[in-house]
């Protein structure tokens, strides 16, 4: 009993302070941009030693697409199969606007930071530890198809590489216009719109 005890401790010490090397790095992107969200400041920033940040992250890319892929709302039984083609859109949809709530959640200023051209966590060749939220999109279209339930027009590579340029698309709106744009209807929208013309019953 005692071990188990001392092991949600251990967790519990774990998770706080990623959160608050995290919490650094968010202070850093909102007040000097990405430009200045070194290992070394975040650090500083955070009150914690270089070997504290290496045992919970990889890179600071790696600690920034931690917090944009850990994203505990999404509502697994929802990406259970579809029985059509609108169901397996509506769910598709459902996975981004969650994503779109986390991003409201983590802050304009947070995702204009993490958006930057030097940040190659949004890369795809290159960041594959964690899935990203298109992995799980990508897995429930195929496991569709594979059941006969949908099919697609396009090749799945291209399939989610568009959808995954659309949300880059929309996020970038969204920071662009400093939080003004209707975030939630345009991804609805430019996503419906795609699906519309890629999905349909098998």
């Amino acid at each position: 009993m005692s071990d188990k005890v001392e092991l949600s401790r251990q967790q519990q010490k774990s998770k706080e302070t990623k959160e608050r090397i995290f919490r650094a790095a968010k202070r850093i992107l909102q007040k000097k941009g990405y430009e200045e969200l070194s290992i070394k400041n975040i650090c500083e920033e955070a009150g914690v030693s270089n070997g504290s940040f290496y045992h919970h992250f990889k890179t600071k890319d790696d600690l920034l697409s931690y917090y944009i892929e850990d994203q505990p709302n999404i509502n697994p039984d929802l990406l259970d199969l579809p029985r059509n083609a609108d169901e397996a859109k509506i769910a598709i949809i459902h996975v981004y606007l969650n994503y779109v709530e986390y991003c409201r959640e983590l802050g304009v200023e947070f995702m204009s930071g993490y958006y930057d051209t030097k940040n190659q966590a949004l890369n795809p060749a290159i960041r594959t530890e964690r899935p990203y939220p298109i992995v799980t999109v990508q897995t429930y279209v195929e496991k569709a198809v594979r059941e006969g339930i949908i099919k697609i027009n396009v090749d799945i590579d291209e399939f989610t590489t568009d959808i995954r340029m659309i949300v880059i698309g929309n996020v970038f709106e969204w920071c662009l216009r400093n939080g003004e744009a209707d975030f939630e209807g345009n991804m609805r929208r430019s996503l419906g719109k795609y699906l519309d013309s890629t999905v349909y019953e098998s």
